[in-house]
C-alpha cells in the first residue's frame, strides 16, 4: 500500500480544517479483474459512511475518489450537526404531511447519534461537542416565522424551547433553543473513518476520475483511465451522478462562504447560532491547536451568479459590525446543492439497476450525509429502513416541487443562449490583470483566459463540458464555476466537481 499526502480542498481557499492532512492510500497492486460487491464514487462523509457500514457487513467495497478524502464539500463544510433544517418543519408538513415532519426530525437526530456511535466505537478523537443550538429573529417578520418553526419542531418531536439570549452581540427579537446539537472537526472524523474502513478489508484509490460508468452482466463499471473496476452495485456519493440527468433539473447548486477570526476580547459563541436573514448567517466556535476560531459563514448564492470577493467582503463588514476582530485567519467557500421540494434524494436511481445517488442535503450534509449512508447500506443489504419512502429518489411531488423547480431553473435556458453573446469585448489580453480570469472575445472566439502572476496566459474554451453553458471565473477559488447545474473546473481546465464528466478543451498557451 503506497501512503501520500494529498490536496483536500477543491478551491484556492484554504478552510480551517485543512492543518489536518488525510493521507490517503491507494493500492498499485488492486487486481483490477476482481469484481467488488459496492464500487463506492466519492470520499466524501456520504461515500465513507456508506463503505465503512458495509464493510462492517462483509461486504467488499471500493472506494473511487477524483482527487482525495474529503476533497470536497466535507473538506469546506463548517460542521454544524442539527435537529433542524435549512428546510424547515413548517415546510415539511406543508408539503409532505406531519408524520413525514416527524420522520425528518429523526433522520437528524439519528445523524448525529450515528456520527457520536462511530466515533466512541472506534476512538475517532476529531473534536465532537454536544452544543445548544439558537435560532433567533430580529424583525417582527422573522419573529412570526420563528414562532411558526417552534411549534412545527415541537410537533415533529424536537426538543425546542423559547430562550432569551441568543449568545451573540447582535441585538435579537426573539431566540428559539434546540437542544443536544453538536459540532465536530470533519476532517479528524473522516481520517477516522478511512483508517477503520482500510482495517476491515476496504480499498481506496484516490486520484481516480470516474470518467463513465457502464453496466455488463449485472455488473456496475466504473471507468478509470484504462482500469474498469467492476461491482454488483454503485453509489455515487458525489452530489450528483456524472452527466446530464433528471437530478440536474431537481437539484441547484449553490455556494456559501465562510471566515475563520481571531478576535481580540475572546467573545466566542458557545452555541451553535443562527439567524433568520435570507441568506442567513451562523456561528460557532472551533478551537484549532488551542487557538479558538470564531466560525462565521453565510452570504449563499447560486454557484456563478455573483461576485466571490464582493461576497467574502460581505461577510467580513458584517463579522466588524459585532465583534472586535483581530485577524481573518481562513477564508474559504463550498458548494451544496438544495433540492427543488426540499427533501434530500436518497436511494436507487430511478430507471438504473443497483445503482443508488445521495443529494439534495440543502446545507445539512453532515447529519443527511451520513443518513445517506446508513439508508444506502440497509438498500444495498436487503434490510428495511424507514426514511426509504421519504427520501426516495422516485418520489413525484408536483405541488411541493413544482414552483421550486421553476425558480431554480428559469435562468438555465437563458445561460444556454445569452451567454454566448454577454462575454466581456477584450481587444487585447493586456486589460487582463495578473491573477485574473475572464470569459473574453478574441478574434471573432470566445476563451476562458486565466493570466497567472508571471503574466503566462491560459486560455480554454468556456462552454462547459456537462450541457453546453458558459463557465464564469471565482477569482476567490481561483476556478471556472458553471451557472447553471455547478459543474466547476480548476485552470488548467480539468473536473473538479459537479456533473461534467470531460474536461474543459484547451486553447493555445499563450505568453
Amino acid at each position: 500500500m503506497e501512503q501520500k499526502q494529498i490536496n483536500l480542498r477543491d478551491g484556492d481557499c484554504v478552510s480551517l480544517w485543512q492543518s489536518e492532512v488525510v493521507s490517503s492510500y491507494s493500492d498499485s497492486a488492486l487486481d483490477i479483474a476482481k469484481i467488488f460487491d459496492v464500487v463506492i464514487v466519492g470520499a466524501g462523509i456520504t461515500g465513507l459512511t456508506t463503505a465503512i457500514l458495509l464493510q462492517q457487513q462483509g461486504k467488499k467495497c471500493i472506494l473511487l475518489d477524483g482527487n482525495g478524502v474529503g476533497f470536497g464539500t466535507t473538506g469546506g463544510t463548517t460542521a454544524h450537526l442539527n435537529t433542524f433544517f435549512d428546510t424547515t418543519y413548517p415546510e415539511v408538513e406543508k408539503d409532505f404531511g406531519d408524520g413525514e415532519a416527524r420522520l425528518f426530525a429523526e433522520a437528524g437526530k439519528e445523524g448525529i447519534d450515528t456520527i457520536q456511535e462511530l466515533t466512541r466505537t472506534y476512538g475517532i478523537a476529531c473534536d465532537l461537542e454536544y452544543r445548544e443550538g439558537i435560532l433567533y429573529s430580529e424583525t417582527e417578520k422573522e419573529t412570526k416565522q420563528l414562532l411558526e418553526i417552534l411549534e412545527a419542531s415541537r410537533r415533529a418531536g424536537v426538543d425546542a424551547v423559547e430562550t432569551r439570549d441568543n449568545g451573540i452581540p447582535v441585538e435579537m427579537q426573539f431566540a428559539v433553543s434546540f437542544k443536544d446539537q453538536a459540532q465536530f472537526h470533519p476532517l479528524k472524523y473522516c481520517k477516522g473513518l478511512l483508517q477503520e474502513f482500510i482495517d476491515l478489508g476496504g480499498v481506496i484509490l484516490d486520484q481516480a476520475f470516474v470518467s463513465e460508468v457502464s453496466s455488463q452482466d449485472d455488473l456496475q463499471i466504473a471507468h478509470v483511465g484504462e482500469q474498469r473496476i467492476a461491482g454488483k452495485s454503485l453509489v455515487y456519493a458525489t452530489h450528483v451522478p456524472p452527466g446530464v440527468t433528471i437530478f440536474n433539473f431537481e437539484c441547484a447548486a449553490y455556494r456559501s462562504y465562510v471566515l475563520g477570526i481571531k478576535l481580540k476580547n475572546g467573545d466566542y459563541p458557545e452555541a451553535l447560532v443562527y439567524d433568520m436573514q435570507e441568506p442567513y448567517h451562523y456561528f460557532r466556535t472551533h478551537e484549532i491547536e488551542g487557538q479558538p476560531y470564531l466560525i462565521l459563514g453565510g452570504e449563499d448564492h447560486k454557484t456563478g451568479h455573483e461576485n466571490p470577493e464582493q461576497a467574502f467582503k460581505a461577510l467580513e463588514d458584517y463579522t466588524r459590525k459585532y465583534y472586535y476582530v483581530e485577524s481573518v485567519d481562513y477564508k474559504w467557500s463550498s458548494q451544496y446543492y438544495v433540492p427543488s421540494d426540499g427533501l434530500p434524494f436518497i436511494g436507487l436511481i430511478p430507471g438504473e439497476s443497483n445503482t443508488y445517488v445521495a443529494t439534495g442535503y440543502n446545507g445539512n450534509g453532515m447529519m443527511l450525509g451520513t443518513i445517506a449512508g446508513k439508508l444506502i447500506s440497509d438498500l444495498i443489504l436487503g434490510k428495511e429502513n424507514k426514511y426509504q419512502k421519504l427520501f426516495s429518489p422516485s418520489r413525484i411531488k408536483p405541488v411541493a416541487g413544482f414552483s421550486e423547480f421553476i425558480k431554480e431553473n428559469a435562468d438555465v435556458a437563458y445561460h444556454f443562449v445569452a451567454d454566448r453573446f454577454a462575454a466581456e469585448d477584450i481587444d487585447s489580453f493586456k486589460d487582463l490583470a495578473a491573477g485574473t480570469g475572464a470569459v473574453v472575445d478574441y478574434k471573432g472566439d470566445q476563451l476562458a483566459v486565466y493570466k497567472d502572476d508571471q503574466g503566462k496566459i491560459t486560455a480554454l474554451n468556456p462552454t462547459c463540458t456537462h450541457a453546453g453553458c458558459t463557465v464564469k471565473f471565482n477569482a476567490e477559488e481561483k476556478s471556472w464555476d458553471c451557472p447553471c447545474h455547478g459543474g466547476r473546473f480548476d485552470l488548467q481546465g480539468q473536473v473538479i466537481s459537479g456533473p461534467p464528466r470531460k474536461n474543459l478543451v484547451g486553447k493555445n498557451v499563450i505568453n
